[in-house]
C-alpha cells in the first residue's frame, strides 16, 4: 500500500494528473467541433502542462529557479525537466501557424509566477485576478490551440465554444479557491475571500447556469448532448456543494479535478459503444 500510495502522491504531485485533464479537454473539443484530432499537439500540452505547473507550484522556491530547496521536490525536477525536453520535441512538430498562439500562451503562464521586473508583482499577485489568469490560458490551450490547428477560425463558431469553456474552467478552480481560503494571502483578494465560501458557491451555481443556457444556442442538441449536459452540470454542481475549507486531501486535486478526464471517458466510451457491430 505505502508504494501505492508514493505512486498516488507523485501523480498528483508532479501534475500528472492536472495534464491528464489538459489532454481530456482538448479531446472534448474535438469532438464538440467536429475536428481531427493532432497526437503531436496532444503531446505537446500534456508535456508543456507538466512543466508548466511544476515551474509554477515548486520553481518560485528555488534559487534562480534551478536549484530545488526540499529534497523530496528533486524527483519531480527531473521529471519536470524531462517533459520540457519532449514538450519541444512535439512543439517543433507542431504547424508554424500555432507558435504565435502558444508563445502568446506561455508568456502569460510565466509572468503568472515571474514578476515583470525585479522588484515588480508577478500576475498571481495582483488581487483578484488570477483564476480568471488561469481560465483564459486552460481556454487557449484546450480549445483554441486545436481549433486553430485544424483552420477553424470561424468567430461564430468558436466564440461561444470560447465563453462556454471559459466559465467551465472558472467552476473548476473554484473548489481550490475555497480549499487554499486558509492558506491565501489577503492580498490576493480571491472570490473566497471577498465573498465567503458560501457566496463563491453560489457564484459557482451562477456560472453553471449560464453554460447550461449557452449550450441551448448551439445549432445541434441532440438527445447525446442533452444527456452529456445534465450529467455535467450534476456533477459540476455536486463539486461545488462538496467543496469546503476544510476537505479531504485529494478532494479538489484528483476528483475535481478529473472531471474533465470522466468527460472525455464518457464520450470515448459512447462512441465505441455506437461503433460497435
Amino acid at each position: 500500500m505505502s508504494v501505492f500510495r508514493r505512486f498516488f502522491g507523485f501523480y498528483i504531485n508532479a501534475s500528472i494528473h492536472v495534464a491528464l485533464g489538459v489532454v481530456s479537454l482538448s479531446m472534448v473539443s474535438v469532438e464538440r467541433l467536429n475536428i481531427s484530432l493532432n497526437l503531436d499537439l496532444l503531446g505537446f500540452l500534456f508535456c508543456s502542462t507538466i512543466a508548466c505547473y511544476n515551474f509554477v507550484k515548486y520553481g518560485v522556491e528555488a534559487e534562480k529557479y534551478l536549484i530545488v530547496a526540499r529534497p523530496a521536490h528533486k524527483p519531480i525536477q527531473v521529471f519536470s525537466f524531462l517533459a520540457l525536453g519532449f514538450a519541444f520535441f512535439f512543439f517543433f512538430k507542431l504547424e508554424s501557424t500555432l507558435w504565435w498562439c502558444i508563445g502568446f500562451l506561455t508568456t502569460i503562464s510565466g509572468l503568472y509566477a515571474i514578476p515583470f521586473l525585479p522588484r515588480s508583482k508577478n500576475l498571481r499577485s495582483l488581487g483578484g485576478l488570477k483564476i480568471f489568469l488561469v481560465a483564459l490560458v486552460w481556454t487557449g490551450f484546450t480549445l483554441v490551440l486545436p481549433a486553430i490547428d485544424n483552420g477553424l477560425d470561424t468567430f461564430q463558431i468558436l466564440f461561444p465554444e470560447a465563453v462556454q469553456r471559459y466559465l467551465l474552467v472558472l467552476v473548476l478552480i473554484l473548489p481550490f479557491e475555497i480549499r487554499d481560503l486558509k492558506y491565501d494571502h489577503k492580498a490576493l483578494k480571491t472570490l473566497p475571500q471577498r465573498f465567503g465560501v458560501y457566496g463563491t458557491k453560489r457564484i459557482g451555481y451562477a456560472l453553471i447556469t449560464i453554460y447550461v443556457v449557452l449550450e441551448f444556442f448551439r445549432e445541434e442538441l441532440s438527445t447525446t448532448s442533452l444527456a452529456f449536459l445534465v450529467l455535467l452540470a450534476v456533477v459540476l454542481v455536486l463539486a461545488i456543494t462538496n467543496s469546503q475549507k476544510e476537505q479531504a486531501k485529494y478532494y479538489a486535486s484528483f476528483w475535481v479535478e478529473g472531471i474533465p478526464i470522466l468527460w472525455a471517458f464518457s464520450i470515448a466510451v459512447l462512441k465505441w459503444c455506437f461503433s460497435s457491430p
